[in-house]
């Protein structure tokens, strides 16, 4: 079953820029599971938008890499200013360039 999530964070844009690079070079942008990720500069923060094939799938991600990640960057501390998570089940999905739809 697909699972989503939006994440809203209240900190600096660059701190999502210097995440997304550190991710981007681990990965090669080939990560098992993932559809969709959008990260985009809201008035507070930043907002991240994922779609994965499945919940285990986005768990393994954030324990084996996000979360590493993300302690190093941010010197173990939570983001600055906090982060809201809400969950949520994709009712449709359709990216024609990746040839998925569910």
């Amino acid at each position: 079953m697909t699972y989503g999530f939006v994440m809203d964070v209240q900190a600096p844009i660059e701190f999502y820029d210097a995440v997304h690079a550190e991710i981007a070079r681990l990965t090669s942008g080939e990560v098992d599971g993932l559809l969709v990720h959008v990260g985009r500069e809201t008035d507070g923060g930043f907002q991240v938008t994922e779609i994965w094939e499945s919940k285990e799938l986005c768990d393994r991600f954030n324990a084996e890499v996000f979360g590493p990640v993300l302690a190093r960057l941010s010197g173990g501390q939570a983001p600055p200013g906090g982060r809201v998570i809400q969950e949520f089940e994709p009712r449709g999905l359709i990216v024609p360039a990746a040839h998925v739809a569910v």
